[in-house]
């Protein structure tokens, strides 16, 4: 699959185009302010949301592919500043939400806790996408988003992209061959991560 490929198949999944992907595509780091962006805490906290999104079953999960290490990164040096404040605004919406809601944090909530609120982010995500598609938006912009719509975006595209996601979910064939458009398949059967 190709970097092109990916982006449209997140931006089906969670309904937008991948917030700093125009620099992917570029292949260039206009955007990103230097330094750290999210502290130790926000990783700890957005493995456990990835964790959540992606979890470990006979597959690994979000925390094997160290999607919140990934997260640290592309903020950093793809998003611009006023992505990264919305992306920022995540972890401190959900610390807030977990002590009001629950009266601990995300880590330490049961596993429906965790999936009930998820399901509560997506839900507002996704309603959030349809207020600026009906030109209701609350937003600042027309390319903003709810904060859970990036987090979601990474996790995918952060774990699909890493040696884990690729190589032990989806199939991989380390040396680049030919390209072979009659690639059979069976159903059931990983998609590939390389053709």
């Amino acid at each position: 699959m190709h970097r092109r490929e990916l982006l449209k198949l997140i931006a089906a999944t969670t309904g937008t185009a991948l917030i700093g992907g125009n620099v992917l595509v570029a292949h260039s780091s206009e955007s990103g302010v230097g330094g750290e962006v999210l502290s130790a805490k926000d990783i700890e906290l957005l493995d456990a949301v990835a964790e959540t999104i992606l979890p470990r079953t006979d597959t690994p999960g979000a925390s094997d592919a160290k999607v919140a290490e990934f997260m640290k990164v592309f903020v950093r040096d793809c998003y611009t500043s006023a992505e990264q404040d919305r992306f920022i605004s995540g972890p401190v919406d959900i610390r807030e939400r977990c002590q009001q809601q629950y009266g601990r944090s995300f880590q330490q909530l049961e596993d429906t806790e965790r999936s009930a609120l998820i399901d509560t982010l997506d839900q507002e995500a996704l309603a959030l996408l349809e207020d600026v598609g009906e030109g209701n938006s609350q937003l600042d912009a027309p390319g903003d988003v709810h904060y859970f719509t990036m987090i979601k975006q990474l996790t995918l595209f952060g774990f699909f992209t890493s040696e884990v996601g690729a190589t032990e979910v989806l199939r991989y064939v380390a040396v680049p061959g030919r390209y072979d458009g009659n690639a059979p398949y069976q159903e059931g059967e990983p998609a590939w991560a390389t053709t």
